[in-house]
């Protein structure tokens, strides 16, 4: 209360009239020295006399009006006995943790008990990101990834060949008639021409070819050919593991003499080795069949398995026509037909060696079919058929399956002509 009174007359005194602001000053601090006494003086065993007269002194001053100008300061006074202890003040803030002191020695019970060692402390916060380490070692190969989007479209591609010619229309409708043109000039009569004669036959250029039966018996020339010579007809020859084909169209594949290794192999040093290889001859064959056995045959009962042939040679030009189909093809305008028979296209045997024939040539179109038209014969005089042995045919291709995949498809005996592409042998009419 003393310490408010002290400020509400410094507050009076501030705003009185006529006061200078030095009156103003010495009054604040007159009155705050006097606040400060009274709130240092809380002993109860303080006079009465003087605690009246200081409030009976601002009593005064208030009512007046004005503060009066303090005076010389007073002696010391006696110093008051010890007042009685306040009541406690509240609690203070907590000050600033002090530094850590030193580590204390250890005491005899700790020196004694040894505590069993606490449960693990909770983890700690994550430390800093380290430093890159060093490359490690390549890894083994991972499984392989999936497979990938499908690629983008391809750039076209370079354009086709031309197709076939296509079906030739229909007649088309009667045009309507023309206007009558403009008579002619009158031509000069001709002078008739007398008939020419008969024209005499060309001479004969001499063109040769082998026909083979397929049997035991000598193919006969067709009419107007003549005969040159007779012999077997072979297929193809397989030395060192080579094969060397002869068209069965061409004088070469008659032979006059058989022979189970027609042929001998010579070398640097101008030697020559007869039927001394495992070297191979192969034959067309004729419709005999196999021995119960399945034995090679050998000697004279070789003769019934060998095709016989002969070359014959026309004066014109001699071809081979293939239809791709189940019937018989005709002839080309200008041409007439010699024989018919079924395409055949190239074999293979031992080794997978073999050779073909070329369509073009009349040994393409042999009369006779069989799955394997030949025979195989060894230089140690034996001729047999071997499971290596394949023979393969044209087949039939239908007009409106050109262009699409091919269905698979397995024949068997009884139905091996099904497929079969048939042919025919065309001569050159004079």
């Amino acid at each position: 209360m003393r310490r408010v009174r002290a400020c509400a007359c410094y507050q009076w005194s501030t705003f009185a009239p006529g006061h200078s602001p030095l009156l103003r000053v010495t009054t604040y601090c007159s009155f705050t020295k006097k606040a400060s006494a009274l709130h240092k003086t809380s002993n109860q065993e303080a006079t009465d006399t003087q605690a009246r007269e200081e409030r009976q002194e601002i009593q005064e001053r208030q009512d007046t009006g004005r503060c009066r100008i303090p005076g010389a300061p007073g002696q010391p006074g006696v110093k008051g006995p010890r007042g009685d202890d306040g009541l406690p003040g509240r609690n203070g803030l907590d000050g600033l943790p002090g530094r850590s002191g030193p580590a204390g020695f250890p005491g005899p019970l700790a020196l004694e008990v040894k505590n069993p060692p606490g449960a693990p402390g909770d983890n700690g916060y994550p430390g800093e990101k380290g430093y890159p380490g060093l490359p490690g070692d390549n890894g083994l190969p991972g499984p392989p990834g999936k497979a990938g989007y499908p690629g983008a479209s391809g750039v076209d591609g370079y354009p086709g060949q031309p197709g076939l010619p296509g079906i030739g229309g229909g007649n088309g409708d009667q045009g309507y008639q023309g206007e009558r043109g403009r008579p002619g000039l009158p031509g000069l009569p001709g002078t008739p021409g007398y008939p020419g004669g008969p024209g005499g036959w060309a001479p004969s250029r001499g063109f040769t070819f082998a026909k083979h039966s397929q049997t035991t018996a000598v193919p006969q020339c067709p009419p107007g050919a003549s005969q040159l010579w007779e012999g077997y007809s072979l297929l193809y020859v397989q030395g060192n593991g080579r094969a060397s084909g002869q068209d069965l169209g061409q004088p070469g594949s008659c032979l006059s003499k058989f022979n189970t290794m027609p042929f001998m192999f010579c070398n640097m040093n101008s030697v020559c080795h007869v039927s001394s290889r495992n070297d191979y001859s192969f034959w067309l064959s004729t419709d005999e069949p196999m021995t119960p056995m399945m034995n090679p045959v050998t000697g004279t009962a070789i003769r019934p398995y060998i095709s016989r042939c002969a070359v014959c040679e026309v004066p014109t030009q001699i071809i081979a026509v293939h239809s791709q189909d189940t019937s018989v093809p005709q002839c080309p305008q200008g041409w007439s037909g010699m024989w018919s028979g079924y395409s055949f296209v190239m074999h293979t045997a031992a080794g997978a060696e073999g050779t073909g024939q070329s369509l073009q040539s009349p040994g393409s179109c042999l009369e006779e079919f069989r799955a394997v038209p030949f025979i195989e014969c060894h230089g140690r005089g034996t001729c047999n058929y071997y499971a290596t042995n394949h023979g393969f045919w044209l087949s039939i291709v239908d007009q409106d399956k050109q262009f699409r995949k091919p269905m698979s498809q397995t024949l068997k005996a009884g139905g091996l002509k099904d497929r079969v592409s048939r042919c025919q042998v065309c001569l050159k009419n004079r």
